[in-house]
């Protein structure tokens, strides 16, 4: 394992942005280098502690899903190893935890699909019967599965806000009827095909995210990472049942462990512990291996 990479410092490529966990190089007028770090976000707050390991887990786990789904649509990758776009003393930053992508138009809209109701989700159905508008059967429970996946879009929120879940028609206002329904459909397939697979492995997929671009013909393209346990909620089946919030493959010991501190979710985060860092890395890296082994 090498040592964890809080944040890149690629100089030999402009920097176009950072995210919670992603730095965004531009390569050329039509490419990007995306640089996976190890940092981690708990309740929007990026903490100051990386998990060692994680990046190369995200980009391990895209990679895997994105050539398992490339039947179903067109993707971001282009083929070009990172190593090749940087100066040799910045090779270290990108080897097996960076990306080279097509640059693409990316569509403003978060297209998650459910087929369980927790989250956010779970909270609109106890407060309205529905999710983003969609009306659901009466006494569904926490955790409980739809009676078929549901696509249930968010607006993408400013950096530091939380996204927003909205109905369809937000959908179609932003981007028209057509590719509304198109990415409507798309999410609803990549969901199911993703989560048939990881029934064989033992993981169910409770919900995923997923992100879109246009290319310059209008192509519509799966973009930045697919199926991590970043934008999914993975379920150990055998830890499943219906009526709690079920043991998850992601960050979930670092928000267990922040929600018993004094602390009022706005930076600093407190510093995590060794044990709480540890067993995050090895939560991540369990992921990979059950899903792709």
């Amino acid at each position: 394992m090498t040592a964890a990479l809080l944040q890149s410092s690629i100089k030999s490529l402009p920097l176009l942005a950072r995210g919670k966990v992603r730095d965004m190089y531009a390569v050329g007028d039509d490419k990007l280098l995306i640089v996976a770090s190890d940092r981690i976000s708990a309740f929007d707050v990026i903490l100051d502690d990386p998990i060692p390991g994680k990046g190369q887990v995200l980009k391990e786990l895209t990679d895997f899903w994105l050539a398992k789904l490339a039947h179903v649509l067109p993707n971001h990758s282009t083929g070009i190893r990172p190593e090749d776009v940087v100066a040799p003393d910045e090779r270290d930053q990108v080897v097996g935890r960076a990306v080279v992508v097509k640059r693409l138009k990316p569509i403003l809209v978060e297209a998650v699909a459910r087929g369980y109701l927790i989250g956010s989700g779970w909270k609109d159905y106890q407060a309205t019967g529905a999710v983003c508008g969609i009306s659901l059967p009466a006494g569904l429970k926490q955790a409980g599965k739809l009676p078929e996946p549901i696509f249930t879009p968010a607006a993408k929120a400013e950096f530091g806000l939380h996204d927003e879940n909205v109905d369809f028609e937000h959908v179609v206002k932003a981007v028209g009827a057509e590719m509304a329904a198109r990415i409507r459909d798309v999410t609803l397939r990549l969901y199911q095909e993703a989560s048939a697979f990881a029934a064989t492995k033992g993981i169910i997929i409770a919900d995923t995210k997923f992100e879109f671009g246009l290319d310059d013909h209008g192509t519509l393209h799966l973009m930045d990472e697919v199926l991590t346990p970043d934008s999914s909620r993975f379920w150990p089946a055998d830890g499943y049942r219906e009526g709690i919030s079920p043991p998850s493959f992601d960050k979930q010991f670092v928000r267990d462990w922040l929600e018993t501190q004094p602390w009022d979710k706005t930076p600093p985060a407190p510093r995590l512990p060794a044990e709480v860092i540890g067993k995050t890395a090895a939560k991540y890296r369990e992921a990979l291996e059950r899903l792709t082994h």
